[in-house]
């Protein structure tokens, strides 16, 4: 297996939330009214799912080792533009919970802001995952020897390994900061 295959398949998950958050977005269209535990589902998975199991590993794996390669001013564009692109959706997600949070407490343009919010990640995640697919994976392939893709491969693998276990630390230490 090539190191972009688990993120093309992540890709497919995050096409899926994808669907399910256009589904939201009409209903928060036309009603009004969000639903606050299907949007709370949603902010987790784009936290945990798509920015640190998978930006993650794009950023800190594929793209620093590509960052050593003497890349096509064509794809160090891309590379560079991917990863701020990961800052971007990062914010939305950010301004997502904050929008939640102020639909729960009341804030009446709060269904705005998730709307827009909404609008914004159904619009990024398509244009964002055809970029890596189609016009940056393949050809970055060309800069690394089946050794490093072998290596980044394992770097993955052991990546989402860890990955569970930092994530409930960070709950558990949450909630005994919090007195629970």
């Amino acid at each position: 297996m090539k190191p972009i295959g688990p993120l093309m398949r992540e890709h497919r998950l995050i096409e899926r939330m994808v669907v399910l958050l256009r589904k939201e977005l009409g209903a928060v269209s036309h009603e009004k009214k969000a639903n606050a535990e299907f949007l709370l589902a949603a902010i987790d998975f784009m936290r945990v799912y798509s920015d640190r199991t998978h930006y993650d590993k794009e950023d800190e794996i594929l793209f620093k080792k590509l960052a050593e390669k003497s890349l096509s001013q064509e794809h160090r564009r891309i590379m560079n533009e991917l990863t701020q692109e990961h800052v971007v959706a990062r914010d939305i997600v950010k301004r997502l919970a904050e929008a939640r949070l102020g639909f729960l407490s009341g804030r009446r343009d709060a269904i705005d802001d998730i709307q827009s919010c909404l609008e914004e990640l159904v619009s990024f995640y398509p244009m964002h995952i055809e970029k890596e697919d189609k016009h940056f994976f393949y050809p970055c392939l060309d800069y690394l020897s089946q050794q490093e893709q072998d290596i980044m491969l394992e770097e993955m693998w052991e990546f989402d390994r860890k990955l569970i276990h930092e994530k409930y630390e960070g709950v558990i230490k949450e909630l005994e900061e919090q007195g629970a």
